[in-house]
């Protein structure tokens, strides 16, 4: 009897440190929402299995540079504070660019009168002193009807957000308050699809997964309309609503998980023949060979120092 409870003892044991070893050697990513579908499709493709989720980039920084996880979906450049957050905590980072990205500005389906939208228009629209004030879509456009503005957008733990106020209020983090705002895009476009007077943005491929629900605002930066196709962004003329789209890794977790090294390496090696199927736009083959190159070499850093980048092209990156 003894030596029975021994063996169990034993097997016990061994059965603990074998799942513990499998939680050690789980892959795990977070961040991004506009990523996170990528990132999916990457595993799926390469066959295997990681823990994915999004809490928005901003959120995603939080974990990663607490080294929580593996892998920190980005739809900006890690910020200044982020760096400083990774350094105290002994993080370093090797950083990806994986696709570029556009943000699409969108309107229920039923909408007969929005077909595009000044950049100027998007500012009264919203920023911070819009609120409670901006509510019409006549008080955007004169002739466009006296009728309430529903609002949408992206939550403030997202890249997504970051960049749009950016871009569109001309300053980091600062809207307006009074709109519907979550990090999960699928949730805004069910908003928006149930209701008339809506108007949103978000990463182009929801719009593109659920294009038959809404319709994209060709955005007039001062040279006509522009929709957010593929074409335009990858020219350089649907600004300045384009971005590019990065993997943030833990170079730690590169040597403590083999498999890390050899998912990345298929996910670079793979995406451009693929990833326009998620609704997003591939970078040049140079751009992925270089960011190989940065993978096999554990190139740590980033080469943006803490700045949101505006107008970049597709070939910026690491040439």
């Amino acid at each position: 009897m003894r030596t029975q409870s021994l063996l169990l003892a034993v097997f016990v044991g061994l059965s603990s440190a074998m799942t513990f070893n499998a939680a050690a050697q789980q892959i795990t990513a977070d961040g991004s929402s506009t990523v996170y579908p990528i990132t999916v499709e990457a595993a799926r493709r390469a066959g295997v299995e990681i823990d994915v989720s999004f809490s928005g980039t901003t959120a995603g920084f939080r974990r990663f540079c607490a080294g929580e996880t593996d892998i920190s979906d980005a739809s900006r450049p890690i910020n200044k504070e982020e760096m400083e957050a990774c350094a105290e905590a002994g993080v370093e980072y090797v950083e990806l660019p994986i696709a570029f990205d556009a943000l699409a500005v969108v309107v229920n389906a039923t909408n007969d009168w929005a077909k595009s939208i000044t950049v100027e228009e998007l500012r009264k629209l919203w920023e911070p002193a819009a609120e409670g004030t901006v509510t019409t879509w006549q008080q955007v456009r004169e002739e466009w009807p006296d009728r309430p503005i529903k609002l949408f957008g992206r939550g403030q733990d997202s890249g997504t957000y970051d960049y749009f106020t950016t871009v569109i209020v001309g300053e980091t983090r600062a809207s307006r308050s009074d709109y519907t705002a979550s990090e999960d895009e699928e949730r805004l476009v069910a908003g928006i699809a149930v209701n008339p007077d809506a108007l949103g943005f978000f990463g182009v491929g929801a719009y593109f997964r659920n294009w038959e629900e809404m319709n994209d605002l060709g955005i007039d930066s001062g040279n006509g309309p522009v929709h957010p196709a593929m074409r335009e962004v990858l020219a350089g003329r649907y600004q300045p609503l384009a971005r590019p789209l990065f993997l943030y890794v833990n170079a730690a977790s590169l040597d403590s998980k083999p498999d890390l090294q050899e998912f990345l390496r298929s996910y670079l090696g793979s995406i451009q023949s693929w990833v326009h199927f998620t609704g997003y736009m591939p970078l040049s083959a140079q751009a992925y060979d270089k960011a190989l190159e940065r993978l096999n070499a554990r190139t740590t850093g980033t080469r943006f120092d803490g700045e949101l980048q505006v107008g970049m092209g597709i070939d910026d990156l690491y040439n």
